[in-house]
């Protein structure tokens, strides 16, 4: 024990006597160390190797996580889905799919032809078909787990660059096609990928193979094997050969298009030319198949069944809106069309009557109604659906309503719509008279008679009226275009080839002017085109379908109701005013034709004339006949247009044997459809537009009235001069001459004498 006086002075506590405790040296400062040659400086710590082990960590871990989670999320969906039998399948497919029209009143039912389906068990399912669907569909189908890695591999890829082909295997094919889903989301392929790996870890790949024939699709309303040979070849699935078995497998992938002859050829190849791959089928039989043609696809219009022709344009309206041909008869579906009842009818009845005493058997007949004010289709008559063929069976009718045929002068309103989107007007004036010749034009332009023909002084109102071939092929040689012209047809509604449509508008020379040529238009385009005139310029796309709902009530689909502004974009007055203004031109045709509105109905329209091109073998008279004529007329709430005339180029005649002409059938059997389906309806009237015109036609138009003005000044000297002594006679002679004119204005309608020449290169004679 000690004290503070123990301290010494310099405040150190003394340390105990007898204890030896060592003082620890101070530390000496570092010297700084002298390199050396041989011993190099010791480097700083590596921070971006450091960074890059806990990058990699980091990564080691997501990696696992991506791998587990996904693992452990199939693993949940695996047992959470179940796989649906053949004969849960069926129960939703092969649904009949009823037809309503517009009023809502049941028009008939489509009901499939495999509706009474029979399911096969694997024995009555012969190998040649299995091994052909395997090869076209699934060639690793023996040794894969339900899904193929590379298969979906390949399918990526081809989705990113663009390609095409799919990665689905005959056992995803199967869940998609027994669920009804294909959706192109993650969630569906996700399910889909574990419905099919646990359908391969269930069933034994018989029975995967036997499942999916039973329910797949084949075409021709027929689903599964047994119904697709019955459809196709009238036999049992067990009796099919190799080389039908390929045609039914190439078909699984595009069963919409199975009466497409070229298309059905090129999937059946497809399937040999996999079946030969797969060692499915030799070499020397591949080289010895042969095309196995399918009995023929008769639809009857007998019972509560739907108009071929109207079922064929739904289909593809609603294929269109993602509704395809394999969802078609497995949703219970209700069709609301457009098709009018009232219509439809008037449209059989006035083809019935118009057709009434023809002799000529070669004579086809189409008619298509539109409603202006939305674009659907009142009614459509495309032909006899069941005709007799050459041997007296019977074989399906062409759908005239669809084909495209060469218009004539039912073009020439589209020449003046570009016209007047030019900026000229009515009061424009060309040289009306025939023959003329056109410069690089080899053939000289005639019109069809002395009742088309007009003077040096035309004006394109008067042209119109007389149908002047001359003047409207002036007009688009040398102001519109035949682009222009082109133009203004699909702003109108006309569907060429490049746009979804079956119609050709060629302008590589000036045959479009007279509707000539390579241009040909289908009855149902030019029935929607005029209706864009009827409603003011106002274009809406043609349709047949209001809306489809499901068996449970939901809307499937609807129709787009969206109009655009045809003849000038986001100018509806001007639209308006040219669509007038082409109306005003077309409203005197109709009596100058010696037709009538219906009671009540203004109306306007135009008709049309394809001369025959005479062959080798016929004699000169046959230059005069014809092979197309039209009729396409509109009141305010319908546009119709009728079609009559003959597959490809043919000399039409008469129950005289006079030329096929307007006037013979078109014409009568437009003015009945109107009158029928416009009776007790209101009393309509089209508006009232400002005319079109320029400062070029109003100079041309007071040159064309000074010069009348001093003909008839001319005429009445003349008549003065007679009136004092002339010679009596040369006045009954000018009288004469006027009565003749008089009685040549009666066979205005087309069927008067003078048509000209008849060729292919736009110098072809078109009446009226």
């Amino acid at each position: 024990m000690y004290t503070d006086r123990n301290r010494s002075r310099s405040g150190r506590r003394p340390v105990a006597r007898g204890r030896y405790q060592p003082r620890r040296p101070l530390p000496r400062p570092a010297e700084p160390a002298e390199p050396t040659a041989d011993v190099p400086p010791r480097p700083a710590p590596d921070l971006r190797r450091r960074r890059w082990k806990t990058v990699r960590r980091v990564l080691y871990v997501l990696s696992g996580l991506s791998i587990s989670v996904p693992a452990v999320a199939f693993v949940i969906t695996y047992f959470a889905v179940d796989v649906p039998s053949p004969d849960t399948v069926a129960q939703s497919q092969g649904q009949a799919v009823t037809y309503l029209y517009a009023d809502g009143t049941e028009m008939g039912k489509d009901v499939p032809t495999g509706g009474n389906r029979q399911i096969l068990d694997p024995a009555q399912i012969p190998d040649v078909v299995k091994k052909a669907v395997i090869a076209t569909e699934d060639a690793s189908f023996e040794t894969n787990s339900g899904f193929d890695v590379s298969g979906i591999l390949r399918a990526a890829y081809n989705q990113v660059t663009g390609g095409s082909g799919g990665g689905s295997t005959i056992s995803q094919q199967y869940i998609k096609n027994a669920s009804g889903d294909d959706a192109p989301t993650l969630t569906r392929k996700w399910v889909e990928l574990a419905k099919s790996f646990k359908m391969n870890q269930t069933y034994e790949k018989a029975d995967i193979i036997t499942a999916y024939l039973n329910i797949i699709y084949f075409g021709r309303g027929a689903y599964g094997i047994q119904a697709a040979a019955q459809a196709y070849f009238g036999k049992d699935a067990a009796q099919l050969n190799y080389s039908e078995a390929a045609l039914l497998a190439g078909l699984v992938q595009q069963p919409g298009r199975s009466e497409n002859a070229t298309v059905a050829r090129d999937r059946w190849n497809t399937a040999l030319d996999r079946m030969q791959r797969n060692g499915y089928l030799t070499p020397t039989d591949r080289k010895a198949a042969k095309f196995p043609t399918p009995i023929p696809l008769v639809e009857s219009r007998q019972g509560n069944t739907v108009n071929p022709f109207v079922k064929k344009q739904v289909k593809a309206e609603l294929a269109a809106a993602g509704i395809s041909e394999e969802k078609y008869y497995s949703g219970g579906f209700q069709v609301f069309t457009t098709i009018d009842a009232k219509a439809q009818d008037a449209a059989e009845k006035a083809i019935a009557q118009g057709m009434a005493g023809q002799t000529d058997d070669r004579i086809l007949d189409a008619l298509v109604a539109v409603d202006p004010k939305s674009g659907g289709v009142l009614a459509y008559y495309g032909g006899e659906p069941v005709v007799k063929g050459p041997n007296g069976e019977d074989q399906a009718g062409r759908d005239w309503a669809d084909e495209p045929h060469n218009p004539g002068s039912s073009m020439k309103p589209f020449d003046l719509t570009a016209f007047l989107k030019g900026g000229r007007g009515l009061n424009a004036v060309f040289d009306g008279r025939s023959p003329r010749s056109f410069p690089d034009v080899p053939l000289p332009v005639r019109n069809a008679g002395t009742s088309s023909s007009c003077s040096e002084q035309c004006t394109v109102a008067e042209a119109m009226q007389r149908s002047t071939n001359t003047v409207f092929y002036d007009m688009v040689l040398n102001v519109t275009k035949p682009s222009g012209v082109a133009e203004a047809a699909q702003e109108a509604g006309i569907r060429t080839k490049d746009n979804g449509g079956r119609s050709e508008l060629f302008t590589g020379d000036n045959n479009i002017s007279i509707g000539g040529g390579q241009t040909a238009v289908t009855p149902a385009d030019m029935a929607a085109a005029y209706a864009t005139f009827a409603s003011g310029g106002i274009q809406h796309s043609r349709h047949f379908v209001q809306k489809v709902t499901n068996s449970q009530g939901e809307t499937a689909h609807e129709a787009d109701a969206r109009a655009t502004d045809a003849f000038a974009d986001n100018n509806r007055d001007r639209s308006r005013q040219i669509a007038g203004n082409v109306t005003a031109a077309l409203a005197p045709v109709i009596p100058f034709s010696r037709l009538s509105c219906p009671a009540g109905h203004e109306c306007a329209g135009k008709t049309g004339t394809q001369q025959h091109t005479p062959g080798d073998d016929e004699p000169a008279s046959a230059a005069n006949a014809n092979s197309q004529t039209w009729m396409v007329g509109y009141t305010p709430s319908v546009s119709a247009a009728v079609w009559v005339g003959s597959d490809g180029d043919k000399a039409l005649r008469g129950p005289t044997g006079a030329p096929l002409t307007p006037s013979v059938v078109a014409a009568p059997v437009w003015q009945r459809f109107m009158q029928l389906y416009l009776a007790g309806k209101p009393a309509e009237r089209f508006d009232r537009v400002q005319a079109i015109t320029s400062p070029q036609d109003d100079q041309l138009q007071f040159q064309q009235q000074q010069l009348q003005q001093q003909q008839q000044q001319q005429q009445q000297d003349d008549r003065f001069t007679i009136g004092r002594g002339g010679d009596n006679g040369d006045n009954g002679d000018r009288q004469q001459q006027q009565q003749d004119r008089v009685r040549g204005n009666d066979r205005r309608d087309g069927r008067g004498p003078g048509r000209g020449n008849g060729n292919d290169t736009g110098q072809a004679d078109f009446g009226p």
